[in-house]
């Protein structure tokens, strides 16, 4: 698997995931409030598809909701998703 650096781009609501030369792989939108991270939107481009790019993303999003004790309301598909079969994040799903 190729190395992905994620990384916070705040002003665009965003994760994202590059590669070391610093070529954009993927990024998963968010939202902040009311002490919840609405992850609505994920995207990998094509030629990173299987590649962990959406993984590495659902991590990174669940880790520093863990760290700043946010609940997640994993609204795409892919993010649920990833959530049921990460059954050490379930305690930061918020319930509907």
């Amino acid at each position: 698997m190729s190395h992905y650096t994620v990384t916070d781009d705040p002003q665009r609501g965003r994760y994202e995931a590059r590669t070391g030369d610093g070529t954009l792989a993927g990024f998963a939108d968010y939202q902040r409030a009311g002490g919840t991270l609405t992850l609505p939107h994920t995207v990998v481009e094509p030629e990173f598809e299987g590649k962990g790019v959406g993984s590495r993303l659902a991590r990174h999003a669940f880790d520093t909701a863990r760290r700043e004790g946010l609940r997640v309301d994993p609204a795409c598909s892919f993010m649920a998703g990833w959530a049921e079969r990460h059954p050490e994040v379930q305690d930061l799903v918020r319930s509907a």
